[in-house]
């Protein structure tokens, strides 16, 4: 059984460091956003809130098809052994996948647009204001 499984706790070490990193990067936002009104509770469900928030994105049917595609295709890649720069590289080894992550993110979230963010989202209105602010977009009307 060589091969692409038998390193399966790479597969999982690789998925929560990417994890990890989008919930910094998240943080990171809220934390600039309002400094002084984060606390540990609110960095805490960053994370997942927006693992929620694709979950409920994949699952609405009003939304674009390319939608689902693009999360089951981010799935498929961070689950896949195979990576642009192989994770055994110190901190390059884990870029691809956070940049990967990143983009597929934003591109989600424009794609489906401000209204749907603002149904889906099951955080608080500070961290889809981080999330808004993370994939660069405009705040709510």
């Amino acid at each position: 059984m060589d091969g692409v499984f038998s390193d399966w706790w790479l597969i999982l070490v690789s998925l929560a460091a990417t994890l990890v990193l989008v919930w910094l990067a998240l943080a990171i936002t809220l934390w600039l956003i309002k400094p002084d009104d984060v606390g540990v509770a609110d960095l805490l469900r960053l994370l997942p809130d927006t693992l929620r928030l694709l979950k409920r994105l994949a699952a609405d049917s009003q939304l674009p098809r390319r939608i689902r595609i693009a999360l089951a295709l981010l799935l498929a890649f961070l689950a896949s052994p195979i990576d642009l720069i192989p994770d055994f590289v110190p901190v390059l080894g884990y870029a691809d996948d956070v940049i990967i992550t990143a983009v597929v993110l934003r591109w989600v979230t424009r794609t489906a647009g401000p209204q749907a963010l603002t149904e889906h989202w099951p955080g608080t209105a500070d961290g889809l204001a981080a999330l808004r602010r993370l994939c660069r977009l405009p705040e709510a009307l």
